[in-house]
This record gives structure tokens, sequence and C-alpha cells, in this order.
């Protein structure tokens, strides 16, 4: 049985943390507004705008520390991730989740995230928020139904999501866990302490900036892992920026994935507004979700 954090009040603290990649102070203002609008409070970590002169927003060390303490901190409610990027996994396996057992609270964020919502729910069964970041309230984005999608589902509401059908779909309807999440995380976490099991689940993944015989290479990697043989569903949300190599790899990024998922026979829908662009609804890692693949329309709803 999954286990959800309590849903927030008007009150409530949202801490703000970089365990990845380094962001710019100024680029979460319109975030920390919008959460004290919603009627939250904010704590902002040491890692948003770390010293670090690299990629990073500090050293592993004061990643860590500085994560570690939010999810100690019984004042805090739920922890946002300013950005992801690249080095949450360097740090996964130092982190004690002994008081956030005790006392869950919502994890949020995509991308790099994604070792986080896979390592909790892999180990301890609690459910995480796969979400927009601080960078996406930005150029009026806190007014768009993504970022609105994020305050119901702190606040607990009930969601349904509906989008047009693509060419690529396999009709079906089904029930299962929500997992997934970036697909080179997803790829990359195999076989370590943060692999999900995707068996009976309803499995999710989005990428960007990637080429595309790499995701071919990864979707393969999955196949291979016995990951995509017996899902409940598929979704296939958006894959943007793709690049592809001098001699042209011949297919699109979603030829690709009909390709490789050619034989199974479950519930598939391409083009689910979750992504590294705007398009990014909230999804609750773990929660149960029916998924409806129609003739005219798509439907997911909890």
């Amino acid at each position: 049985m999954i286990i959800t954090p309590p849903y927030l009040k008007p009150g409530n603290m949202i801490g703000i943390v970089c365990p990845a990649g380094y962001v710019n102070p100024d680029k979460i203002q319109t975030c920390i507004h919008t959460l004290k609008d919603w009627g939250y409070s904010v704590k902002i970590g040491k890692t948003v705008g770390g010293s670090s002169s690299n990629y990073f927003s500090g050293t592993d060390e004061e990643r860590l520390e500085d994560l570690q303490e939010m999810l100690d901190d019984d004042n805090v409610h739920a922890i946002l991730c300013a950005r992801g990027g690249y080095g949450t996994g360097r740090i996964i396996e130092q982190l004690g989740f002994k008081k956030f057992r005790q006392q869950p609270k919502w994890i949020i964020g995509y991308s790099d995230v994604t070792v986080l919502h896979s390592h909790i729910y892999a180990n301890y069964n609690i459910s995480t928020l796969h979400a927009p970041m601080a960078s996406a309230f930005n150029d009026e984005g806190y007014k768009n139904e993504f970022i609105l999608s994020l305050k119901n589902a702190l606040e607990g509401k009930k969601i349904k999501y509906e989008i047009p059908v693509h060419e690529f779909n396999k009709k079906g309807e089904v029930v299962g866990e929500m997992v997934g999440g970036n697909l080179s995380l997803i790829a990359h976490l195999t076989g370590t302490s943060s692999d999900i099991k995707t068996k009976g689940r309803i499995l999710f993944l989005e990428d960007v900036g990637e080429y595309l015989y790499n995701i071919d290479r990864m979707f393969y990697q999955l196949k291979r892992s016995g990951k995509l043989a017996k899902l409940a569903g598929l979704i296939i949300g958006g894959f943007s920026e793709s690049k592809d190599t001098e001699r042209p790899f011949g297919k699109s990024v979603y030829e690709i994935i009909r390709d490789v998922i050619e034989e199974y026979d479950y519930p598939v829908c391409y083009g689910f507004p979750v992504s590294h662009e705007k398009e990014n609804y909230a999804l609750k890692v773990g929660v149960g979700y029916k998924l409806k693949v129609g003739k005219n329309k798509v439907a997911l709803e909890e």
C-alpha cells in the first residue's frame, strides 16, 4: 500500500533546495511569491544560488547537508527542487530517510529529481510529486494550467487530465500505480538501489536533448531488463530538443518508441503533457491512476 504524505494546508512551509545543478536566485523569485500567494511560507535552502563555481549548486557534501536538513525539519511540509540538471545520484546513497519515513512530506520536481522519486518509491513506498520546478513559474507561467496542477496536487484535489489522441496510440483502459519520469534516469537507475518495479504499473517517460539513437538504446535497455514487458499501461510524454546524427537515424522519436513496444498489447498514449517544457502536468508517483486511451480522447484520473 502506497503511503501518501499529508496534503498541504494554508500556513504550511515549503522548502526550496538545489540537490543537483546550480540555479540563480533571481530565477526563483516568482516561484517564491506565488507559493506565498497560495498561502504557504517558504524556507530557502543554502544551495539556492550556492557558492560553487562549477556545474553544481554546491559540493556533494553541501547539497547532501541541505537536502537532509529539509528532509528532517519538522516545520517543512514539502520540498520543491528548484531545478534538475545532474547530481542527485551522487548523494542519494548518503541521504538518511529515517525521519522522512516517520513524517513523509511531498518531494517535488522532475528531470534529475527522478532519482529521488524512484528511490523513495522503490525503498519506502512513499508517494512523491513529479511536477514543475521553480523556473516554470517565470514569464507568467504561474498562471497556466500546469503550474495550477501542482497547486491542486498539493491541496489533495482529485485530478483528471484529458488530451487529444495520437495516431500511434493503443486503445484500452487500465488501473495501476504511476511510476516513471525522465527516460535517461530510469534507464541509468536499472540495477541500483533506486531501481523501480514496473510490472502492473503505469509507466510514464519523457526526456530532453537526447540523440535519437540514444533514445533507441535506452528503450532497448528497458526492454531487455524486462521493464516494458508487463506494464499496465505506458504514457509517452514530450521528447523535446531531440538531436539527430550526421547520417540520419531514420525515425522520429515516437516511431522509435512505437517499434520497440510493438509486440505489447497494453494501452499506450503518446504526446501526454509531461515534459521539460511548459506542458508538464503534476503526476503523483506511486498513486493509483486510471488511464483510458480511447478513440476520441485520452483520460488520466486518480
